[in-house]
C-alpha cells in the first residue's frame, strides 16, 4: 500500500502547520520547503505515488500551462486513477491531522487530499506553484470544472500571479517563492574553489566523479566565457533549444545545460526523454559546436553536495539563461540574481514577475531562437553591463524574495486561515 511519510516531523503544538509535496528530493518545491522549514517550524509530509499516478500529474502540469489537450480530462480513467492514488492516504492524513491545523497542500499532485483533510477537522490550503495560463481555453478551466470538489473544500489558495488562481477563488494570498542567500547553493564561493570544484565532477578536467555525469566532447576550456542554465529536464524548460543556442555563438563561448538526474526525480515521467532529446541535438551539431556543449547531470543522494555543484556552476556563468516556455516563477533565475549574475529569461509567468527587462535583466521571447542568440551575444561581449545588470538583480533579490519575508508571509497565511 501507497503510504506518506514525514519528512520532517511537525512540531507538536496546536494548531499545527503542515506542508505537504510529491517528493523530498529534485525539484523546486521540495528544496523551497527544505529552506522554509529552517525558517519556521511546521511538518514535511510527502505523499507516495507510482508511475501512472506520476504520469496523470505531469499531465496536469501540462494543462495548467495550457501545453496539453484539456479533452483528455473527459477521460474518466485519468481522473480515476489520480483519486484511487491518493485515496489509500487518506486514512494517515486523518489520523495526523487534528482540528484547525494548517496544511498546505503545494501543485497538483496533493490536491486530491483536500476534501479527507477538510472531514478530518483540518484547514486545507493549495499552493499552486505552477503558472497557469491566462488563456482559460487551453488548459485551466477544464481542471478547474474536473476538481471542482477538490477547490471546493479549501480554506485558501496560494500563487504567484493572481492569473494562476482558479476563478473566483475567495481567500487568495499572493506568495512568490524565495531563496535563502546563506543557503549551500547560495552561500559565496571563492574562485579557487569554484575552480576545484568544476575540475573534480570532471567539467574542466578529464575526471571522472561518482555522483555527476557529464557528457561532452572535450573539457570546458579555463579561459572560455559559459552561458548556463539549470532546469530540469522538463519539456517547458526548453533546454534543446538552449543547446541550439551554442550556433552562432563566439568561438570562446560555451554553453552548459544542467539538471538533477532525471532517474532520482519519481513525479517527473518525461526527464529521460528530454535529455535523449538533448543529446540527439548535440550530436547533430558541427564539430565545432558540439565541443562548445556540455551536458551535466548531477545526483541528489547528497542535496548539499548538489548545491554546492550548482551554486559552483552559477558563479562561474558570465550569462545565465533561463529559456522556458512558460514558468510559474523560476527560482533558478532568482538563484542566478542573488548571486550578481546577467539573467536573460523568457517574457512569461514569474520571469517577468523577477525581471525588468534592461534594468536588473533581459527578458526575450523564447520562440525567437535568433533574438536569444543576438542577446547572448551582446552580454558576453559587454561585460560592464553584465555587471550592471547583476548589480540590480541581486538588489532585487535582496529586496523582495529572501526565505525570511516567505516564511514571514506563511505565518500571516496560517494566522488568516486560523481567525477565518
Amino acid at each position: 500500500m501507497l503510504t506518506p511519510t514525514w519528512e520532517v516531523d511537525p512540531p507538536r503544538e496546536s494548531p499545527l502547520l503542515a506542508h505537504v509535496n510529491a517528493t523530498a528530493t529534485g525539484g523546486g518545491v521540495s528544496e523551497l520547503l527544505r529552506n522554509l522549514l529552517r525558517h519556521q517550524p511546521a511538518g514535511w509530509a510527502v505523499i507516495a505515488g507510482n508511475a501512472d499516478f506520476y504520469a496523470v500529474t505531469k499531465y496536469l502540469h501540462h494543462l495548467l500551462h495550457g501545453q496539453a489537450d484539456p479533452t483528455r480530462l473527459d477521460d474518466p480513467a485519468l481522473i480515476r486513477t489520480y483519486r484511487a492514488t491518493l485515496e489509500p492516504q487518506h486514512a494517515w492524513f486523518a489520523d495526523q491531522i487534528r482540528p484547525d491545523d494548517v496544511v498546505v497542500l503545494h501543485d497538483p499532485q496533493t490536491l486530491g487530499l483536500a476534501p479527507a483533510i477538510k472531514a478530518a477537522g483540518g484547514k486545507p490550503v493549495w499552493h499552486c506553484h505552477i503558472g497557469a495560463t491566462i488563456d482559460p481555453e487551453r488548459g485551466p478551466a477544464r481542471m478547474w470544472q474536473a476538481f471542482e470538489p477538490e477547490f471546493d473544500a479549501l480554506d485558501a489558495v496560494v500563487t504567484t500571479l493572481p492569473e494562476f488562481a482558479p476563478p473566483n477563488t475567495k481567500n487568495l494570498f499572493l506568495i512568490p517563492p524565495a531563496v535563502d542567500p546563506s543557503a549551500v547553493k547560495n552561500r559565496d564561493l571563492g574562485a579557487t574553489e569554484i575552480d576545484a570544484l568544476l575540475a573534480e565532477i570532471g567539467l574542466t578536467s578529464d575526471r571522472i566523479a561518482p555522483d555527476v555525469a557529464i557528457t561532452h566532447e572535450k573539457p570546458l576550456p579555463p579561459d572560455s566565457r559559459v552561458v548556463l542554465q539549470v532546469s530540469r529536464w522538463d519539456p517547458l524548460k526548453d533546454m534543446p533549444g538552449v543547446a541550439r543556442c551554442v550556433v552562432g555563438l563566439p568561438r570562446d563561448a560555451h554553453v552548459v545545460l544542467a539538471g538533477t538526474n532525471p532517474t532520482e526525480i519519481p513525479d517527473d515521467p518525461e526527464g529521460l526523454a528530454v535529455l535523449a532529446e538533448v543529446r540527439a541535438v548535440l550530436a547533430e551539431l558541427s564539430e565545432v559546436d558540439r565541443g562548445r556543449l556540455h551536458l551535466v547531470n548531477i545526483s541528489m543522494r547528497d542535496q548539499d553536495r548538489n548545491a554546492l555543484i550548482v551554486n559552483a556552476l552559477q558563479r562561474r556563468a558570465d550569462v545565465v539563461v533561463q529559456k522556458s516556455l512558460q514558468e510559474g516563477f523560476g527560482l533558478t533565475v532568482t538563484e542566478a540574481m542573488i548571486k550578481g549574475k546577467a539573467v536573460i529569461a523568457s517574457d512569461v509567468g514569474g520571469l517577468r514577475q523577477q525581471i525588468t527587462h534592461g534594468h536588473n535583466g533581459i527578458l526575450v521571447d523564447p520562440a525567437d531562437i535568433g533574438s536569444v542568440r543576438e542577446e547572448l551575444r551582446r552580454l558576453l561581449d559587454d561585460p560592464t553591463l553584465r555587471r550592471e545588470l547583476g548589480g540590480r538583480a541581486r538588489a532585487t533579490v535582496l529586496e523582495h524574495y529572501t526565505m525570511r519575508q516567505f516564511a514571514d508571509a506563511y505565518r500571516q497565511l496560517a494566522k488568516s486561515v486560523h481567525e477565518a
